[in-house]
């Protein structure tokens, strides 16, 4: 969501802030702003919409200054307006912020019984007010720092920056994620290691309740306690960080074209000489239950899984949405293991729901993309799915890696429970090893998908079915479609369509039918006469085999190559994608940064 990055630097830092928030763009953002110290004066500039118009305003009206804070804001409190965009400042500190302070009403109303006037609708011009009050009571910088932090109550990440103060940041993280940079004579602050990347391979990453007094000289870091703590450095491996589009207008059609390899390397890592080669903590010998818990694409990735657990390892799985999951207080079983699937590491519920677990579970899993994130340091277990950075809001590689993470993960459980034998094991590999290839084959189809989506962007509607585990596929491929092209889409198992969907379906209605020639095939192709039967128009996502049994009386139909049931999932989510994605480019929409969307939700 929001991105934050402070410098202080030997050179100017203007340029700089707008250079790395620009590497925060992927997160999605409505509004940007910097804010500098000059010759001991604070200034800032502020802009609505992309970064270009705040590049534009500070080519007209630039600023000075070797030390400044910048941010590119999600709007949560108030519209996107320059009033409501960050920096925040009042008298003689500005504040940046990602999260959401959630008594800042209350606070509001103290400050203002006390003279302080607002200019903005935001949560976080409370913090700077507050800050500003502490000041005026005669307390230094950190001091008041120190003590606004004291009283805010919500999930935040902040950067403080202060009059007459040019060697002085103030950072804090809870619920958020921020990280230090370290430089020669120089020191960072970022939401994401990708903004610093160009100025440092060296961080320090804030633990929960952790601020940070920041000089040139290094950084100061205290707990929640107010105790110095000792945070270790971490070496950001600098491949991961890099985010070219590599000669693809988009970075969602790069991503979609690096699944083979990157699908590849997530296998490869898992297994030697031919086995299974993850974790030895990853023993599912004595699990009595699962309970798997994520958010958007994650979630059905989850939903996948559950077939998998169930189906091969014979484990009972519990799939829950994480904004809903600690709500309901759910008991857990001591026996039990909780696994959280997140590509951030980062997403605000799901981070909740882990905690709520603590203590509650056996194991705490993570399956993350970022193995130095919040979820995966706070799991008992962290299982990197090795995607590499994702830049594009909606979700394709890391979704798939994901998968196969998790595939892998369930063929473990059956192996601990007993239930495969030597051969049959064998026989999962190799097919695991084969995954690359067929997806790199499902990827050939794009120019038919591009010809199909011409037609599919004049929609209103869009309804996609499957079964089994391709049912989870279908509500992937029609959030897909919705986060993108804006087109109203919904997934659901073919089976339910007579129990009240069906009633939408018109001659105007395109139904997307993903159905492999598997075992529950006949069963699909039933329901998806229901709906040529009312003048749907059927666009039938099979192998060769299916098509040529079922493709008769289709709008259109798309071949995929023949797979093994277990790995059906992981392929047909690649024409989901393209789908989506070709859908996007006939309606001329913003593919990479969809309206309204961010990439990490840091807030609940």
């Amino acid at each position: 969501m929001c991105g934050i990055v402070g410098v202080l630097g030997k050179h100017e830092v203007a340029p700089l802030l707008v250079e790395a928030l620009k590497r925060l763009e992927y997160r999605g953002y409505d509004s940007a702003g910097i804010a500098t110290v000059h010759k001991g004066k604070l200034g800032r500039r502020r802009a609505v919409g992309k970064l270009v118009n705040l590049s534009d305003l500070l080519v007209h009206d630039a600023l000075a200054g070797k030390a400044g804070i910048g941010h590119t804001r999600w709007a949560t409190h108030g519209a996107a307006t320059v009033a409501n965009a960050h920096p925040h400042q009042s008298g003689a500190v500005a504040v940046v912020h990602n999260g959401i302070i959630e008594n800042f009403r209350e606070l509001r109303e103290d400050l203002l019984a006390k003279g302080y006037a607002f200019e903005s609708e935001t949560d976080t011009e409370t913090v700077a007010i507050l800050t500003r009050a502490h000041l005026d009571a005669g307390m230094t910088p950190v001091e008041a720092a120190r003590e606004t932090l004291s009283r805010l109550h919500g999930a935040f990440a902040l950067c403080f920056l202060f009059d007459g103060e040019d060697d002085l940041m103030i950072a804090a993280r809870k619920g958020s994620p921020l990280a230090i940079g370290h430089g020669e004579g120089e020191m960072f602050v970022g939401s994401d290691a990708i903004a610093l990347a160009p100025m440092t391979d060296t961080v320090t990453y804030l633990e929960e309740g952790d601020w940070a007094v920041i000089t040139r000289a290094g950084a100061e870091i205290f707990d929640d306690a107010n105790r110095r703590a000792n945070r270790a450095a971490t070496k950001i491996v600098l491949e991961h960080t890099r985010i070219e589009k590599g000669g693809y207008k988009h970075f969602m059609a790069k991503e979609i074209a690096e699944q083979p390899v990157v699908l590849a390397d997530a296998i490869k890592h898992n297994l030697m000489d031919g086995k299974l080669n993850l974790p030895a903590e990853v023993d599912f010998t004595n699990v009595d239950r699962l309970t798997l818990v994520a958010c958007g694409t994650a979630y059905y990735a989850c939903v996948v899984a559950k077939y998998w657990f169930e189906q091969v390892a014979g484990i009972p799985v519990e799939v829950d949405v994480a904004s809903e999951f600690r709500y309901r207080e759910p008991p857990m079983s001591p026996a039990s293991w909780a696994m959280f699937v997140s590509q951030s590491g980062e997403t605000a519920d799901t981070l909740a729901a882990l905690r709520y677990c603590r203590d509650k579970v056996a194991k705490i899993v993570a399956v993350v993309n970022v193995p130095t994130s919040s979820i995966a340091r706070e799991s008992d277990i962290a299982l990197p799915i090795r995607a590499g950075v994702e830049i594009g809001v909606a979700s394709t590689k890391a979704f798939t890696c994901q998968l196969a993470t998790l595939a892998l993960m369930a063929l473990k459980a059956a192996q601990d429970k007993g239930r495969l034998t030597p051969e049959q094991m064998a026989q999962h590999i190799a097919d695991l090893n084969s995954l690359p290839g067929l997806i790199n084959q499902a990827i050939q189809i794009a120019p038919d998908v591009a010809k199909i989506a011409e037609d599919l962007a004049e929609a209103q509607d869009i309804l996609f079915l499957g079964r089994g585990p391709l049912f989870p596929l279908a509500m992937e491929g029609a959030l897909k479609l919705k986060e993108i092209s804006y087109i109203h889409a919904e997934g659901y198992a073919s089976g339910e369509l007579k129990h009240g969907p069906i009633a939408l379906i018109d001659a105007h209605v395109p139904v997307i039918v993903m159905a492999p020639r598997d075992a529950l095939f006949d069963k699909t192709v039933s329901n998806m006469q229901e709906v040529m039967a009312r003048h749907g128009k059927v666009l039938l996502i099979s192998d060769a085999q299916g098509v040529a049994e079922a493709g008769m009386g289709c709008w259109r139909t798309l071949v995929m190559p023949s797979v093994p049931d277990f790995l059906a999932p992981i392929l047909y989510a690649v024409p989901a994608q393209l789908l989506a994605y070709h859908t996007a480019i006939a309606k001329g929409t913003d593919v990479d940064q969809p309206r309204n969307l961010a990439k990490s939700v840091t807030v609940e």
